[in-house]
């Protein structure tokens, strides 16, 4: 298993791994109309590039000289006013995405690419790495087993009627 920095030129390869797991990860869960708003939200080519452009670093997974998912981090610093006052090095890292292609699940490549996102997190000075995952989708296990804590619920307004409906995890370091 090797993790590699994506670049912009690997937009085509990051939509196409969404595309290819968004039906089964969110098909029970969301309407196929929010799947596609999310999905052109945020993989357009326009969307990943202010990604990128904002210093969300992406990483792909590639097993047997074939790339089969992608991670996207970005450092988050201090989260917010009260913290900051509470301790100077309260910073946090967010994982914004993680998929595996299915075929590929199993294989230990999501693990490997949470595990890239923790050391990302860690080499810039953060200590706490947090992330959104639907109520309903089986990675919330994914992420418990890994060491996550559920912190908060929160029901996001996206926009165009739609809402994620998320569980806020964190783990600490």
């Amino acid at each position: 298993m090797k993790i590699r920095p994506a670049s912009l030129d690997d937009r085509a390869f990051i939509r196409s791994v969404a595309e290819r797991t968004w039906p089964s990860t969110y098909g029970h869960i969301i309407s196929q109309e929010q799947i596609d708003f999310m999905l052109d939200w945020m993989y357009s080519d326009a969307s990943l590039a202010e990604q990128f452009e904002k210093g969300h670093q992406f990483f792909i997974a590639n097993l047997n000289g074939a790339d089969i998912g992608f991670c996207s981090v970005s450092n988050e610093g201090v989260e917010n006013e009260q913290a900051e006052k509470e301790v100077s090095n309260n910073t946090s890292h967010k994982l914004n995405k993680l998929y595996v292609l299915p075929i590929a699940h199993g294989t230990g490549s999501g693990k490997a690419l949470l595990n890239k996102a923790i050391d990302v997190a860690k080499s810039e000075g953060s200590n706490s790495l947090f992330l959104q995952v639907n109520k309903l989708n089986t990675a919330y296990t994914f992420y418990l087993k890994h060491g996550f804590e559920k912190e908060q619920e929160f029901k996001f307004d996206i926009g165009n009627g739609f809402y994620m409906d998320d569980y806020v995890m964190r783990l600490t370091f």
